[in-house]
């Protein structure tokens, strides 16, 4: 499913079981060395499906740890993105020529609680979701926002090198029959912006641009995909933004 929600330049994997097949790189082993059982199975999972997205690009196999902040380091001259979630894992990758940045993210094809959206959606977007429900669709348009997020999320932290609140960004869906599209893009005064470290921030003035991007529904899943289109994004500063939501940040433990 993944795979069709990407540019043909990117190379996706994805599998519903653990993998069987080379063993992790003792850097790899060592991250998860105190993890439970089902966790170093999944960890492994997604990796041996990465590597094989950068065997499709041409990439031999190297370790793919976490770096600061929990996000996974690619080789030089790649971009990636891994997803994990009950019944599924998955992974893309492309040239860092071809684009600047991937995000993709699986979740579990059911609502949140309401706690949780009331953390994750502003008054805008939960209007927004309303409307859809409306609609008559069956698609969980609450965890699709989370998710949708969060692949936003997976391509602003490489690029910007600092956290982003839910409340930093807001999501439009154009809906489909199963799949459609969406634009993710970052807004200024998110509600819970005063209990930032850094209160100052503002997301829209670092110019990180609006991304579109691509979701599909199916086998208990749903599954979000962005792609940003090569020099659009901004230079990290020199000075990163310091900061961090407290109450609610985008989760990344891939």
């Amino acid at each position: 499913m993944i795979g069709t929600l990407l540019p043909a330049y990117a190379a996706a994997r994805e599998s519903v079981c653990e993998l069987s097949g080379p063993e992790l790189f003792e850097a790899e082993r060592r991250q998860v060395a105190d993890a439970s059982p089902a966790r170093r199975a999944e960890y492994a999972t997604v990796r041996r499906v990465a590597r094989a997205c950068l065997a499709e690009l041409g990439v031999g196999p190297v370790p793919l740890v976490r770096g600061a902040g929990g996000a996974p380091r690619w080789p030089a001259g790649t971009v990636g993105s891994l997803t994990h979630c009950r019944g599924y894992r998955a992974a893309a990758a492309a040239r860092s020529r071809d684009t600047d940045g991937l995000g993709i993210d699986a979740e579990p094809c059911a609502p949140l609680p309401a706690r949780v959206l009331s953390h994750v959606a502003s008054a805008a977007e939960r209007a927004h979701l309303e409307k859809l429900r409306a609609a008559g669709s069956d698609v969980p348009w609450c965890r699709l926002l989370f998710s949708a997020k969060e692949a936003y999320y997976k391509v602003w932290y490489p690029a910007m090198g600092c956290w982003l609140g839910f409340d930093d960004a807001e999501v439009v869906f154009e809906p489909g029959c199963g799949s459609g599209t969406f634009e993710v893009r970052p807004v200024s005064g998110g509600v819970r912006r005063a209990r930032r470290a850094d209160a100052s921030f503002d997301p829209v003035a670092t110019g990180f641009p609006a991304l579109r991007g691509r979701w599909a529904a199916g086998a208990g899943v749903v599954v979000t995909a962005l792609a940003a289109p090569t020099g659009s994004l901004p230079r990290p500063p020199v000075r990163p933004y310091t900061g961090r939501t407290a109450t609610g940040t985008l989760r990344w433990a891939q």
